[in-house]
């Protein structure tokens, strides 16, 4: 198909681009001219040095570059097409891949044939290496962009993390009417990369060789990268219940996210959420906005030793929640797609079976640190042990080679932090991961002048 979409006409005195401009990738659509006049060009680099020295300008560019990329979102004005069941798990992955990336389209071949990573060099010795682009992570890629050091974000899946996945956030800082955590980390996605981050889209890390500086991380595909520091930001994931044919149902039924694109799919119907804690009580609330019915199934007693005060307050004011105690799933039927689910009732060991097609799994958090293979130290639960935590037995065995003790964040390998949740003692609010993101660079200056 040749046929061409005119997207906007440009006058004297307006300028062209959008978010591409500032990630390095291939644009999305041409420019032609239609009559004569002068132009002013600029590369990425030029950009990059102009919104990172021009506060005015940088406020006019960026803003209008993040609408455009929506507009272009809003309009099915992309260059992908996906083809698919909107019933089917893999088809649902390459959406939300896309949509969490701000692109009008999980999987590597993906990315590269969209060329997320092109502007990247894999060769040069990173002053800092960030491990997952979830608060924490784009919070440290910020301040480490903005004050100079040379960063890489290295990103699995798609920027965000858990927070990225959250309907709505109301409890952050300066958003009195809340944000979703889409928007917010999209925002901290751009403002990173504004002040020169670069950040490698599905691109897991498979390994931190910690033996010898710089460090090098491994990434998918074998290659590796450099660092003087890194930060590990890989967060925690949703535990999954010891269900059977609970996998066979991901992303076909059983998700772990509630974000508008799995609220359309379950539209009218009923819908479980499983878990206690505030990302529960999130979806709860914003899938009661269009799903028939919610019941939402949690092991407790109640919801007020897991749960902001807020939110408790809207799933009992809301006549389409069904707050169902002591309870939990046993299990899950279906061909292809889940049909149909059995919860028991903890109180009278009653089981009940319901024709459900939607579950939402949010219980509990798993820390994301089996690629370390013991390069650092971790506590009884897997998370990460940092600063004060480390005790003298602790660094004997691990051999820290300073006459200091580590700083604050700092694991057992000098210049190796760990902050957000996949840290030993983490507080799970998305203000608390971004400080630590933010400290954790402060310190990261500290280790590269020593």
């Amino acid at each position: 198909d040749t046929a061409e979409t005119l997207i906007v006409r440009h006058r004297r005195g307006q300028f062209s681009g959008e978010v591409s401009m500032t990630t390095g990738r291939r644009a999305m659509a041409r420019t032609r001219v239609t009559e004569p006049g002068e132009v002013i060009e600029l590369n990425r680099e030029q950009l990059l040095a102009l919104v990172q020295t021009d506060a005015e300008l940088s406020t006019i560019l960026m803003r209008a570059f993040m609408l455009r990329r929506l507009e272009l979102i809003a309009r099915d004005l992309g260059d992908v097409v996906v083809l698919g069941s909107t019933h089917c798990a893999g088809t649902l992955r390459v959406k939300e891949f896309l949509t969490r990336n701000g692109h009008p389209f999980h999987n590597i071949e993906i990315a590269e044939s969209l060329g997320f990573n092109e502007a990247i060099d894999q060769t040069r010795v990173s002053d800092l290496v960030i491990v997952g682009a979830g608060p924490a992570g784009l919070a440290a890629a910020v301040y480490g962009a903005s004050e100079g050091l040379n960063v890489l974000v290295v990103e699995a899946g798609s920027p965000g993390g858990q927070a990225g996945s959250s309907s709505r956030i109301e409890n952050y800082l300066g958003f009195p009417t809340g944000i979703s955590g889409l928007d917010l980390t999209g925002r901290a996605y751009a403002q990173a990369q504004k002040f020169g981050a670069q950040i490698m889209i599905a691109k897991g890390a498979t390994h931190l060789a910690c033996d010898r500086r710089p460090y090098e991380v491994q990434i998918a595909e074998g290659s590796r990268v450099r660092a003087r520091a890194v930060i590990i930001a890989t967060g925690a994931e949703y535990r999954r219940p010891p269900l059977a044919k609970l996998s066979q149902f991901e992303g076909a039924g059983v998700y772990y996210t509630a974000m508008p694109m799995e609220a359309q799919l379950c539209a009218g119907e009923d819908v479980i959420v499983v878990g206690g804690g505030n990302s529960a009580g999130q979806a709860a609330v914003f899938l009661a906005e269009t799903a028939r019915r919610v019941h939402m199934l949690v092991r407790a007693d109640g919801l007020a030793d897991t749960m902001s005060r807020y939110l408790v307050r809207r799933i009992e004011d809301n006549p389409a929640i069904v707050l169902r105690t002591r309870a939990e799933i046993v299990a899950l039927e279906g061909d292809g797609h889940l049909e149909q689910v059995r919860w028991r009732e903890g109180r009278t060991g009653d089981v009940e079976t319901r024709d459900i097609r939607h579950v939402f799994m949010m219980t509990g958090a798993v820390p994301n640190t089996g690629w370390l293979e013991r390069c650092v130290l971790l506590d009884d639960k897997g998370f990460i042990k940092t600063g004060p935590e480390l005790s003298k037995d602790d660094l004997t065995a691990a051999g820290w080679p300073l006459t200091r003790p580590p700083y604050l964040l700092e694991t057992s390998r000098p210049g190796v932090f760990a902050v957000g949740d996949v840290r030993g003692g983490n507080i799970k609010r998305v203000a608390s991961a971004v400080g630590e993101g933010s400290i954790a660079v402060a310190l990261v200056h500290q280790v590269l002048q020593q």
